[in-house]
């Protein structure tokens, strides 16, 4: 079986969570991180779908929004698309492919900053995938936009990569 985490990052932090998930996904199964750049558009052969993103303006960035970030720093963002429009153009999905959703936001109550893994876990199960597990937000910092993660948050991150994993065994058994 095959594991792919995609993910979409404008200044690094959400490609650390992604890593760190890959990272706890490891000890289930070969597991390739991928930037939202270069993710394949034909799923056929994964076992598990990872994805996520920044939270911009209370849900998944838009073109706008990654104008905006790219107009915060002096070099380029990481990631040129987003999650929701490679989602969007994905050709083949397999038939109840088990997937999950994760985000990056700052650590304040949902109903206030949102969180893009709902609308991540929303267009997954519109394409018929199935989630494994509750979408996942991981805190980043606010002080510049190179923070990164807050502490411990790649921990978390790669406990919830673990956890995913054993959810996939579990199933499969």
């Amino acid at each position: 079986m095959r594991i792919l985490v995609v993910f979409e990052s404008m200044f690094g932090a959400t490609e650390r969570v992604a890593e760190a998930i890959g990272k706890g996904l490891a000890g289930a199964a070969p597991v390739e991180v991928v930037n939202v750049d270069k993710a394949p558009r034909d799923l056929a052969g994964v076992g598990l779908l990872v994805v996520g993103g920044p939270t911009h303006v209370h849900g998944m960035s838009r073109a706008a929004t990654r104008k905006s970030a790219a107009e915060q720093v002096d070099y380029p963002t990481r990631s040129r698309i987003g999650v929701r429009e490679w989602l969007d153009s994905i050709e083949v999905v397999p038939a109840g492919l088990a997937a999950a959703a994760f985000d990056t936001r700052i650590d304040k109550p949902r109903v206030f900053t949102g969180a893009a893994s709902l609308g991540v876990a929303k267009r997954l199960s519109k394409r018929g995938c199935r989630l494994v597990l509750p979408a996942e937000s991981f805190f980043v910092g606010t002080e510049s936009v190179d923070t990164g993660p807050e502490p411990g948050e790649p921990e978390r991150a790669e406990a919830w990569g673990a956890a995913l994993g054993a959810a996939l065994v579990r199933a499969a058994t």
